[in-house]
């Protein structure tokens, strides 16, 4: 079991040191040298996880996407959920940070993937599920409304970005929904929606308690075994 856990562990560090340097450089310019300097490694303890530049980025993409999020009463809420908390992520994650990136490289994006199509899935689920419980407009097509979204999402990342090194991107993001959902969402529900710029913060925190929790139950699992 330590075993196993140290090598999560490490897999994590190479993970991190590869997002870093792609969210600096991109995906062309980065080099295998640069991340090994990153993470402080030698090759061979990199290689064993990931065996390429290429494996590396297609790792970070797959981390992007991996975490879920906690149930709502409402499934539009959970829809808004999923943009808030990237939002919250973008500029504090470097493994957020660097698939924004990756996913971005239109020459890049062939070899490795890109988190988009994984994203706009999930996020047209969740809103075909909201429409079968009437929670928005019965008009709404629940895979343009998720393209749609993706694409204005990053739109104002890319603004946000540029004109304030995404220090603003919560808020921007905040307003984006402030302006989408009265178009989605039925008057009753709209009410109920959280839209606020801390949404993604206080998820994260929440996510982050229910994950040390689940920690501490297993470690005194084991104890008592």
């Amino acid at each position: 079991m330590a075993r196993q856990e140290r090598a999560v562990r490490t897999r994590r560090v190479v993970l991190e040191a590869a997002a870093k340097v792609f969210a600096e450089y991109g995906y062309s310019a980065a080099t295998v040298s640069d991340i090994l300097k990153v993470a402080e490694m030698t090759k061979g303890a990199l290689y064993f996880h990931f065996d390429s530049k290429e494996a590396l980025a297609r790792g970070v993409i797959e981390a992007q996407v991996e975490r879920s999020l906690p149930p709502q009463d409402l499934k539009v809420q959970e829809w808004v959920d999923q943009g808030m908390l990237l939002a919250y992520q973008l500029p504090r994650d470097p493994v957020v940070r660097a698939g924004a990136v990756l996913s971005s490289d239109a020459l890049g994006r062939e070899q490795y993937g890109s988190a988009w199509p994984t994203l706009i899935e999930r996020s047209a689920r969740t809103l075909a599920e909201a429409k079968a419980r009437g929670e928005i407009l019965a008009h709404i097509v629940p895979q343009q409304t998720a393209e749609l979204l993706a694409s204005t999402f990053h739109g104002v990342q890319l603004f946000s970005q540029l004109e304030t090194g995404l220090a603003d991107v919560e808020r921007r993001i905040s307003v984006l929904y402030e302006h989408l959902m009265p178009t989605i969402a039925m008057p009753a529900v709209l009410a109920r929606l959280d839209l606020s710029a801390d949404r993604g913060a206080r998820l994260f925190a929440q996510m982050e308690a229910a994950q040390t929790k689940d920690a501490e139950r297993q470690e005194s699992a084991l104890a008592t075994d």
